[in-house]
């Protein structure tokens, strides 16, 4: 690296440690982190605080246990952990990652399961991302190796590539291969969209939130209305649900917060599945153009059919409308699924499914857009962990981050930590996902469509460094002036293009 590069990492972490003790505002965190070339596209993060969910309890973790769990005696993964790990006993690893459902529940299980029977120490501290970035970019800046594995926000992984150490020449070590680990078995999108950097494996995927179609099967039914497939049926049966509900229920319900990053990843949905994207080639802004005039135009006409409160709510306000009985079907992240068939939760046990998201009008491809963007109706939100190239423990480290990623491990945090971990294959097609693909507290009933929208319908936001500030300081805002009706869509793009101009340089 660069005495720049290390400057502004330096500069970074002295930003995050100011936002840490109340000096800056998160909003203006995000701002100064921009300028020096790092951005954030985590959901997690960019909801604001929001009150974590407790970790799964030592019960819940056992009752995930499969045949192929360490926890299980003679499995080749026990073996493994206790012959081939055990050499590694009395060594402390150190994690650092943003705090996630995936996160509180692979540490949970690290307690009961990898700690003992390793004898490899870990310490896993799970802060706000700001204080993740902070850590890394000291770490890195001076090559200290005080973490041993990085959590990336995908934003992270052009900058950070260098620091990590290649997956690929740990998978040549044969003697340290967890047993059918299998880096095959994880989805190909997740791959190239979340760990690689222009064609370099950096990290191992970790997380993905997506969004799917979830929608009222009682409703459609009692109607005669069909699960739509094409964007026009899609607001045809959100008009008819409406007309025959409201005010009681509506059509559909809405993320549609003012200056809140839920309102911009609604409008990505629309905008691509009208041909659009934010920049075209050339690194040149694409979101005033016809294709997302159209894609406005569809927005705003769904908003019509919106509770009054769609203005105020960010994703978990649209999903507690859609838990409470107010609205017949809406397209958002499908890791909310789950709470609709929790009866201490929700109003609407066993009356939802869920569905692929409408096919798109048209579709640009990744090479006519710049930065990574990839447009898809199914807007996710994933992120990585890596190995860092400093750690001195490098092969505990690889020992760790297999077990963390491995099939059995990223099937239990599916089922603890709330459906959004489902990153391999073979996450889909555990007997454990299956036995929960029924209506219950905890459901998988999703996960079929969850594989479909990785698989073929997966969008992807741009990975410029100065995202979440442009994402957040201005599309949000300038789209909430557009939904609350104080400016009209042509103006409202026009300002988000000069502002994604702005955001190149």
């Amino acid at each position: 690296m660069n005495e720049l590069d290390r400057q502004q990492r330096l500069w970074v972490a002295k930003q995050a440690e100011k936002l840490r003790r109340g000096r800056i505002s998160r909003r203006e965190f995000i701002r100064r982190a921009a300028l020096a070339g790092f951005g954030f596209t985590s959901m997690y993060y960019l909801a604001a605080c929001q009150p974590a969910a407790p970790a799964p309890t030592q019960e819940q973790v056992q009752a995930t246990v499969g045949p192929e769990s360490a926890a299980e005696p003679l499995t080749d993964q026990q073996k493994f952990l206790k012959e081939v790990g055990g050499q590694f006993a009395g060594t402390t690893l150190r994690i650092v990652s943003e705090s996630t459902p995936p996160s509180r529940a692979i540490s949970q299980i690290m307690q009961e399961e990898f700690i003992p029977l390793t004898g490899i120490n870990v310490e896993w501290e799970q802060l706000p991302l700001d204080q993740v970035l902070a850590k890394i970019s000291q770490d890195t800046a001076g090559g200290l190796g005080a973490n041993d594995i990085y959590y990336w926000d995908q934003a992270w992984v052009g900058r950070f590539v260098n620091d990590a150490v290649d997956p690929r020449e740990m998978m040549a070590k044969a003697d340290l291969a967890y047993p059918d680990w299998n880096f095959d078995d994880f989805l190909p999108p997740l791959v190239e969209n979340i760990a690689t950097y222009q064609g370099q494996l950096a990290a191992i995927p970790y997380d993905i939130p997506i969004y799917i179609m979830m929608y009222r099967k009682d409703v459609f039914d009692e109607l005669g209305l069909s699960v739509p497939t094409t964007m026009q049926e899609y607001l045809d049966v959100i008009q008819a649900i409406n007309e025959a509900k409201a005010p009681e229920m509506y059509g559909t319900t809405g993320q549609w917060k003012s200056g809140h990053y839920s309102l911009e990843t609604n409008m990505t949905a629309w905008l691509w599945a009208h041909g659009g994207s934010i920049y075209g080639p050339n690194e040149q802004p694409a979101i005033n153009d016809e294709n997302a005039v159209a894609a406005m135009e569809y927005m705003l006409e769904l908003g019509k059919y919106m509770p009054p409160g769609a203005t105020t709510w960010d994703w978990s306000g649209e999903a507690d409308s859609f838990t409470q009985g107010l609205a017949g079907v809406y397209i958002s992240w499908g890791e909310f699924f789950p709470s609709f068939d929790d009866p201490e939760k929700s109003k609407i046990v066993g009356l939802a499914e869920p569905a692929a998201c409408p096919q798109e009008i048209a579709l640009r491809t990744k090479a006519e857009t710049s930065f990574d963007e990839t447009p898809g109706i199914s807007h996710q939100g994933g992120s990585s962990l890596a190995i860092s190239k400093f750690s001195k423990n490098v092969d505990a480290a690889w020992i760790f981050l297999q077990w963390a990623t491995s099939s059995d491990i990223t099937t239990r945090a599916s089922l603890l930590g709330g459906g959004a971990t489902p990153i391999r294959k073979s996450n889909f097609e555990d007997p454990r996902i299956k036995e929960n693909n029924r209506v219950m507290p905890g459901t998988t009933r999703h996960f079929d469509v969850t594989f479909d929208a990785i698989m073929n319908r997966m969008g992807t936001e741009p990975h410029l460094p100065a995202w979440a500030s442009l994402s957040v300081d201005s599309f949000a805002v300038e789209l909430g002036k557009m939904t609350t009706g104080q400016q009209d869509i042509q103006t409202t793009l026009d300002n988000m293009a000069k502002a994604a101009a702005e955001a190149v340089g």
